[in-house]
């Protein structure tokens, strides 16, 4: 540093934090080149998005897997796929976050298996488990068992990796998803400090792991958070989460070693931030986003990585990823930033913005600990009716203009892109042969086992299940044996069951949306309702496959409850069947599939043609959905009335549009 330097610097620039992209698709091969390339571009870290088969604990060659495969991230069905996804990247040398939440324990003895094989000392090697299975029953939906069974896997990974591997961070508290769902900065900080209670609280009172070591466990609970446009609003936030924190860890669970309470985060800025329409203002939102989450040095994240400006419009290419590395780079090693000390500190300003936050997030936390803990507030439904709440108020603001969302509502007369011009591939296209490649693959893997080592690895699984012993010895030796995903999976879901969350619906508040024109479209369908012969037009909201992104879907239920509609939603992961059957059983008008995970183009023709075979076929079927042009012409060609998109953020205008097509399908 410039030995002239002005006075108010640090005496040395700080090391910046870990820098990643979230990357995996298609397969475990290909991937592994992906993380290669990034690596070499000066990434110091893996973010490793897995497949929502994979995180939902099913083989590549499972019904509900038909379509999901290597969509949204890398497909781990066994050892084998693990060995591959790391072939060449020396794991004892490399931090690596894991996004996977039910089936985390399985991937991390993967993972562990892959390291012993390379002679890595797993004692050495660092990285994270995103193993926050609350949030999933809130947002994201890949959950698999029961809120308390859930709990005890997350424990065990704890009490494992506790002893075998100490700098691994075996949990990852996720306000991301909250706020994704919904969540105010008093909600997300509260209900995701609820979380970290019920999961210190399990550890604690599991035995596993001796009082006197509830430091240890602190100091490697790490939390992911979600940083959005408002960046101000975003460093306040994060600064109350570090008081609330040191707080909680020093007086509920007596640590007193401070660098034991420090509150350590990774962040993914806002992604359902991101816009599909003038998708080049994504790059300026993602950059102020980033800001808020590395201005304040006191709330600095330890690990940031950032969407790419596309991902609107379907999967980012390794290009669009490389842009985003190197917004991270330019500010680390261009700018001063990490040169001086907290920029806040003192700011009147800042701290009653942290105040404020504080005093909310603990009247919730104090609220949730009151209805008995996290697990029940989410079994009553509480928390999930509080964030489709929030949502339906964030919507509202956005469609009457409150909010203002460039390009979308306001200042929409725009020049054509370059970066989407025809005939640009402005996305990575998933490959159809990779499913049917996955799939052939599996079944050959299992097809070399021994099958008396299985099915002994997979009784003794079952067996710890039902009693108290940790699960992490059985789920290893299902490792060796060679067990899939799914098996392991099953093998729980036999013991532990499966559950279903609630949706919000019932309780969330009727009426809020404020807009003027819902009292005319509540007219048109009453009056259509009256034409038909009917009490009220009856609408069934569907989610096929495995994609558990159901906020969309869940405002859409809400608007239409409001306009007049019976709304019939059974909530994620269903198959083509289930949907066609509760179309049939309860003779509804119009169907509403929503499908964000780019499966459309496999799980809307099985729903159509399902129909069809029941003789429904004269039934309008829409969708929404992430779905590039190209391919909403062919879901229309298919017989889908039509095609919503992220674009169609006015929910009124999208219900009066529903009533068009019935209206339209009965000839009215």
């Amino acid at each position: 540093m410039d030995e002239k330097a002005p006075p108010g610097r640090l005496p040395e620039r700080e090391r910046p934090w870990v820098m990643r992209t979230y990357a995996g698709h298609s397969s475990a091969t290909a991937s592994n080149a992906l993380f290669r390339r990034n690596l070499a571009k000066g990434q110091t870290g893996l973010s490793i998005a897995f497949d929502l088969p994979t995180q939902t604990g099913y083989d590549p060659d499972h019904e509900l897997a038909v379509g999901e495969v290597g969509r949204v991230g890398v497909p781990v069905a066994h050892l084998g796929d693990m060995r591959a996804l790391f072939d060449g990247i020396p794991l004892a040398e490399m931090n690596t976050s894991m996004t996977i939440n039910a089936p985390a324990m399985w991937l991390l003895a993967l993972y562990g298996a892959v390291g012993a094989e390379q002679g890595a000392e797993l004692a050495r090697c660092a990285g994270t488990t995103q193993n926050d299975i609350i949030k999933e029953y809130l947002s994201r939906g890949t959950y698999i068992f029961p809120p308390a069974a859930s709990l005890r896997l997350t424990a065990d990974v704890i009490a494992y990796t506790l002893r075998e591997m100490p700098r691994w961070n075996p949990v990852n508290i996720c306000s991301y998803h909250l706020q994704e769902a919904g969540a105010t900065p008093v909600q997300e900080v509260g209900f995701a400090l609820a979380t970290a209670v019920a999961v210190l609280d399990a550890v604690r009172d599991a035995g596993q792991v001796p009082a006197g070591r509830m430091g240890d466990v602190v100091a490697r609970i790490s939390f992911f958070v979600n940083s959005g446009v408002r960046f101000v609003e975003e460093i306040a936030k994060m600064r109350a989460f570090g008081a609330l924190w040191d707080e909680i860890t020093r007086e509920r669970y007596g640590v007193t070693d401070p660098k034991q309470r420090r509150f350590r985060y990774g962040v993914q800025v806002n992604s359902l931030g991101l816009t599909e329409a003038q998708p080049e203002n994504n790059i300026q939102r993602i950059v102020l986003e980033m800001l808020g989450v590395t201005l304040s040095r006191d709330a600095r994240a330890r690990a940031v990585q950032l969407p790419a400006w596309n991902e609107a419009l379907g999967l980012p290419r390794p290009w669009d990823q490389q842009w985003s590395l190197r917004m991270q780079q330019v500010l680390a090693y261009e700018s001063d930033l990490l040169e001086y000390p907290d920029l806040f500190a003192g700011s009147h300003v800042m701290t009653a913005l942290v105040d404020g936050i504080v005093t909310g997030a603990r009247a919730e936390l104090d609220k949730v600990l009151e209805m008995g803990g996290v697990v029940a507030a989410v079994e009553t439904g509480y928390l999930k009716s509080a964030l489709v709440g929030s949502l339906a108020e964030r919507r509202r603001r956005l469609e009457v203009g409150t909010d203002v969302v460039v390009g979308v509502n306001r200042f929409t007369e725009t020049e054509s892109s370059p970066l989407t011009a025809s005939g640009a591939e402005a996305i990575e296209q998933v490959d159809p042969a990779v499913e049917a490649a996955a799939v052939a693959s599996v079944r050959e893997w299992r097809s070399g086992r021994d099958d008396a080592a299985v099915d002994a690895a997979l009784d003794r699984l079952r067996a710890d299940a039902v009693t108290t012993a940790n699960l992490m010895p059985a789920t290893l030796a299902c490792v060796r044996a060679g067990v899939t995903t799914g098996e392991w999976a099953g093998a729980l879901r036999q013991v532990f069951g499966e559950y279903r969350a609630p949706t919000g619906l019932a309780g969330a508040p009727i009426g809020v949306s404020g807009d003027s024109g819902l009292a005319a479209v509540r007219e048109r369908v009453a009056t259509t309702a009256r034409e038909l012969g009917a009490g009220r037009l009856r609408l069934l909201v569907g989610k096929p496959g495995l994609d558990g992104h159901s906020n969309g879907a869940e405002q859409i239920a809400v608007r239409a409850r409001d306009a007049g509609f019976e709304v019939i939603y059974q909530g994620i992961r269903l198959t083509a069947g289930q949907i066609v059957a509760a179309a049939v059983e309860e003779d509804v008008d119009l169907v509403g599939l929503s499908v964000l995970s780019g499966s459309h183009l496999d799980a809307v023709p099985a729903v159509l043609d399902g129909l069809r075979a029941a003789g429904r076929g004269d039934l309008p079927v829409v969708v929404g959905g992430i779905i590039p042009p190209g391919d909403a012409e062919a879901l229309r060609a298919a017989g889908v009335a039509r095609v919503f998109t992220p674009r169609d953020f006015a929910l009124t205008g999208i219900i009066d549009d529903l009533v068009t097509v019935v209206r339209a399908a009965n000839g009215l």
